[in-house]
């Protein structure tokens, strides 16, 4: 009977170890909106090492340090623009987003509209050159056939 409750309390310290070894990251915050800042924010910046995973979603040891390093800057009274300035100096322009407007990134944020505005100028020359091929006269030749066709209808 000992062995069986043995066996059992091994068994439910197997299955209970992979939760206790997730480490869960506790963050106490002096009022909800610096909270809703730090969720914000790291909600906003992508793990470097994961693909296309915000860093408070990643559980890779670089995000962790991120998320910590973004708690000790908001305890520091910083604000937001200075953390993501400072983010950015450290792992670089990959972990926003959403790229900032500069200089070089006019292309990436005017290349759509540049484009939206290039088909909607095509558009409108193709729509005048069609309307204005339709109210084009007949030239003789295609007035007389025209007449021949009317004609034949008529008489037949």
């Amino acid at each position: 009977m000992a062995l069986i409750r043995l066996l059992g309390l091994i068994v439910i310290v197997l299955c209970a170890l992979p939760t206790w070894s997730a480490g869960i990251e506790l963050r106490e915050f002096d009022d909800p909106v610096t909270e809703q800042r730090y969720r914000d924010l790291t909600a906003s910046m992508r793990c470097p090492l994961c693909e296309n995973q915000a860093i408070d979603d990643s559980d890779a040891p670089i995000s962790a340090d991120m998320r910590e390093r973004v708690y000790q800057l908001l305890d520091e009274g910083k604000s937001d623009t200075e953390i993501i300035h400072h983010m950015v100096q450290r792992f670089g322009d990959y972990i926003l987003y959403n790229p900032r407007l500069e200089q070089r990134t006019y292309l990436l944020w005017g290349l759509p509209v540049g484009l939206l505005v290039l088909v909607g100028v095509v558009v409108a020359l193709i729509v005048r050159a069609r309307r204005h091929a339709s109210a084009k006269a007949l030239s003789p030749d295609e007035q007389a056939r025209l007449d021949a066709l009317i004609e034949r209808k008529e008489s037949s």
